[in-house]
């Protein structure tokens, strides 16, 4: 028997996702597990109308999944308005998470086209440019801490904001163990990870996503990117100011916490 109620909690966290507003948090039986966080959030992206800029993966380390008792990271569809370029500020409340630094790919559009199921090998010819990425995390919900991954799937993966770094074109480059640092100079804060952390290799993340694109008979008419998961965790954001992320040679990004 349908759920009278889910539309209309889908509609209300959709409206506080697109107004940028707080509301009570949404009832557990839509999202205690992944699988039913899973549904809901692509109800409220159905929802949407905005363009999308590409995906997300999120609990990509392995370390988190079994912590959380579950056997895959999840994807979450990022719109191009949550996407700034290097440098830009992104304004935060109360309920937000963190910061992370992460590995991006953009990928072409013609992936779309693939009629053979997504490989580690078949997929590089599709990736044109890599980068270093900024992806603020937060919810739209009077919540705090992550108590399963279905609150973040439910929240449209938790994505405030996504910062891009300068991209560099992709020429098979080998990024499985990579050194990662994130720091806020002003407030002497750094966080030091490696990009080993995302599920073994971003690229295992990046096939991860396309896979579930290629499964859900996903489409876009644009290139996209994709964001393939944190290399040193959700880091508190313990004071303003600039945060500056680095990844060994991917190069630099940067975002303004105010």
């Amino acid at each position: 028997m349908p759920d009278k109620n889910l539309n209309k909690f889908a509609d209300k966290i959709v409206n506080a996702f697109l107004k940028n507003k707080i509301i009570s948090p949404l009832p557990s039986r839509y999202i205690k597990k992944l699988s039913q966080a899973q549904k809901f959030r692509k109800l409220c992206e159905s929802k949407i109308k905005k363009p999308i800029s590409g995906f997300k993966a999120a609990g990509t380390g392995i370390p988190v999944l079994k912590k959380l008792k579950e056997k895959e990271p999840f994807y979450a569809t990022v719109y191009k308005h949550n996407v700034l370029k290097n440098k830009k500020t992104v304004k935060i409340n109360k309920f937000t998470l963190g910061i992370e630094l992460e590995v991006c790919y953009l990928i072409k559009k013609n992936f779309f086209n693939l009629k053979q199921k997504a490989t580690k090998k078949n997929i590089k010819k599709f990736i044109t440019h890599i980068a270093p990425c900024i992806e603020v995390v937060g919810y739209r919900q009077r919540k705090k801490g992550i108590k399963s991954l279905g609150d973040l799937c439910s929240d449209f993966g938790g994505n405030v904001k996504f910062v891009i770094g300068p991209k560099k074109e992709y020429k098979n480059q080998n990024i499985k163990n990579l050194n990662t640092k994130i720091y806020n100079k002003k407030i002497n804060q750094s966080v030091h990870g490696n990009t080993n952390t995302v599920y073994v290799n971003p690229l295992n993340s990046l096939l991860f996503v396309l896979k579930k694109l290629q499964k859900d008979k996903i489409k876009l008419k644009n290139n996209f990117y994709v964001f393939t998961g944190s290399s040193v965790g959700v880091v508190p954001i313990l004071g303003k100011g600039i945060y500056k992320g680095v990844i060994d040679k991917l190069g630099f990004v940067s975002a303004k916490i105010s």
